[in-house]
């Protein structure tokens, strides 16, 4: 896929999906913008990346001061946007009765309200014929025990993204999303044990863990023209999580 001279911006871009994503952009020829709340962990994504078709911005998606900061750094540089990858998100597990209020009010900020409000103060700055990728999960359908706020915030994530695209059809800006289901990432490491990994990739018809690169290609097509006619439609990637009869 060919994305040259595109300009990209990519929430929460510094490890997992995100940095994975922006690396395929920037290898297809794009500009690429990733987001991150750690001004030490952007650095990081940007030696790694090592190019100059990238920029960074410390912007805590939590936060409507610093979705102000990435609006400002969108707009002094002067170029609308090809592709928003609204994809930020932490998560937090634990039965209903001991979940606690700081930990439903830090997952629907970031996951929810985040995603929302980068949505809509980037909205002017897109350009007809974009398109938006929103991060959900394959938990926005399952059901699975002390998952409630984390899988709630993305079922809330799918209904907006679905209502975007209707509301965003006629500057043809396609809204799209992608649900991955257990994949390999730092932020599965700090918060899934070992054994519990194992039992995750059992868990799925191809007997492993996805890699965040596998979740990029699917993004990329999805920003691609290869889907222009695809707007609405969220895109299960998961290997089979959703559909596999344990033996």
């Amino acid at each position: 896929m060919n994305f040259n001279s595109k300009n990209v911006v990519i929430t929460g871009g510094t490890t997992g999906i995100g940095l994975a994503t922006a690396k395929a952009f920037i290898n297809a020829g794009a500009n690429v913008w990733i987001t991150g709340r750690n001004a030490e962990n952007l650095k990081k994504a940007a030696e790694e990346i090592n190019s100059p078709n990238l920029k960074t911005v410390v912007s805590d998606t939590s936060k409507l001061t610093d979705i102000s900061i990435l609006e400002k750094a969108v707009a002094e540089n002067g170029e609308k946007l090809d592709v928003l990858f609204l994809n930020a998100g932490i998560g937090a597990f634990a039965p209903i009765e001991q979940t606690t209020e700081a930990d439903f009010d830090a997952q629907f900020n970031t996951n929810v309200k985040g995603h929302f409000f980068t949505l809509q103060k980037l909205i002017p700055h897109l350009v007809n014929g974009a398109a938006v990728v929103f991060t959900s999960s394959v938990v926005a359908t399952a059901s699975n025990l002390g998952t409630s706020v984390y899988s709630a915030t993305k079922g809330a994530l799918n209904k907006i993204a679905q209502i975007a695209a209707n509301e965003l059809a006629d500057r043809k800006i396609r809204v799209n999303i992608v649900s991955p289901g257990p994949i390999q990432t730092p932020g599965l490491e700090t918060v899934v044990p070992p054994e519990a990994k194992a039992y995750l990739a059992a868990a799925t018809a191809l007997q492993r863990l996805g890699d965040a690169n596998e979740i990029a290609q699917t993004v990329l097509f999805l920003s691609s023209d290869a889907a222009s006619f695809i707007t609405g439609t969220e895109i299960v990637a998961d290997g089979g999580y959703l559909t596999y009869a344990l033996k």
